[in-house]
């Protein structure tokens, strides 16, 4: 058992105090974000999640909490049909034994995505069930353009305490 710290805090408190913000809540949405959504989202969420899309994605049709094997080109094999799977939900040709060795085991979690990305239009036909992939896949244009303007800050503030960079 470890000691607590100076402060009289368990170690790793940052860590600890956002899952529990996060269990909380019921929502892993970041604390500055919070004000944009509603005080029933839970219920909106419940409601998309596994009213409207039975606890699956509605891209790919991945069942929400279940341990999957998936390949790194997206195709994951379903237990139910007894067969693989691609992006969109289709069945997909069988892995040959090279790429049956590059399989991962993962557990997918759903998610209501906005899908005009704006978190206070909560309208029914703008929230979709989405897995983990289906949602990063979704955000990759915006995940890019804050990649870009994160790089432009950090050489700025480069160029302004540390001279140009080289």
């Amino acid at each position: 058992m470890t000691a607590p710290c100076s402060t009289g805090n368990p170690p790793f408190w940052g860590f600890t105090r956002r899952l529990q913000a996060v269990t909380v809540s019921g929502m892993p949405i970041r604390p500055e974000l919070r004000p944009l959504y509603p005080l029933h989202w839970r219920e909106l969420s419940l409601r998309v999640r596994f009213g409207r899309a039975g606890g699956r994605c509605e891209t790919c049709g991945r069942p929400h909490k279940a341990d999957l094997r998936c390949l790194p080109d997206g195709r994951w094999y379903d237990t139910q049909a007894h067969t693989w799977r691609d992006g969109r939900n289709r069945p997909a040709r069988w892995p040959d034994l090279l790429e049956a060795t590059r399989y991962r085991t993962t557990r997918v979690i759903l998610a209501a995505a906005h899908l005009n990305h704006d978190p206070t239009d909560n309208r029914l036909r703008n929230l979709h069930a989405l897995c983990q992939r289906c949602h990063l896949l979704h955000d990759r244009p915006y995940h890019l353009a804050q990649r870009r303007l994160t790089t432009r800050r950090r050489w700025a503030i480069g160029d302004l305490f540390l001279g140009r960079y080289a």
